[in-house]
């Protein structure tokens, strides 16, 4: 595990010499405080579920642009290849990327929102179960977005296009259960379902913790870096 947490903190230093992760971190920041105000003061409610219910597209927005140029950028300046043929394993590279940018996603995410947290139970009585489920979620959630857009990145040297193809996939993602509901009843209405995000993220702001909606995230996360891990084995052919 050395080699892998050698890669996250590499790939980290890499993420604060770039404006990127700053943009992105600002961006996120705005909007949550902006939907945060405007959901709490409307509702009057103590919780961030709200506020997390509508950050999912946000995100479907932002993680392609934190994952965009884990690989891809490895790739166009050539030092992809001698992270290859370092005493290194293919999938501790793409594992050590991935963790990464999972690491600065939950440090944007909770630098903002546990100040959020604060004011709450300062100034009210939040309910902290649908609280911590609805970080879990959001982890998760998260962790599922980066391990496609580290995928994308490992298909192409070109950040744009592994932002925007990423940017395609997360978006069917999101709209699969409405896909579903034009397909109809059947297997292929049923498989989009269950691969709806809405579908699986929703129990999590609502406080409950299914196995199911916990399995959907990893798979998503295994699959996905076992998929990249199999396109940078195919580079050592080449």
């Amino acid at each position: 595990m050395r080699n892998v947490w050698t890669i996250a903190s590499r790939e980290l230093n890499s993420f604060f010499v770039s404006p990127v992760a700053y943009v992105v971190s600002a961006a996120f920041l705005v909007i949550t405080g902006v939907l945060f105000s405007l959901i709490v003061t409307s509702s009057m409610t103590a919780s961030l579920s709200s506020t997390f219910s509508n950050i999912t597209f946000i995100l479907v927005l932002l993680a392609p642009a934190l994952t965009m140029k884990l690989l891809a950028e490895e790739q166009r300046m050539g030092t992809l290849e001698l992270l290859l043929t370092s005493p290194l394993h293919d999938w501790q590279v793409v594992v050590g990327k991935f963790l990464g940018s999972l690491i600065l996603f939950a440090a944007m995410l909770l630098a903002p929102t546990l100040y959020y947290v604060v004011l709450l139970t300062v100034f009210g009585k939040p309910d902290y179960g649908p609280m911590l489920s609805s970080y879990l979620g959001v982890l998760l959630l998260g962790g599922a977005f980066l391990s496609i857009g580290v995928l994308t990145s490992s298909l192409t040297q070109n950040q744009v296009v592994a932002y925007i193809i990423g940017l395609v996939i997360l978006i069917l993602m999101w709209i699969a259960d409405a896909m579903s509901q034009i397909v109809g009843g059947g297997a292929p209405g049923d498989a989009l379902t269950y691969l709806a995000i809405t579908q699986h993220y929703n129990n999590f702001l609502q406080g409950v913790i299914n196995t199911p909606d916990l399995i959907y995230p990893l798979s998503v996360i295994v699959v996905s870096l076992f998929i990249a891990t199999q396109v940078l084995q195919t580079r050592r052919w080449r």
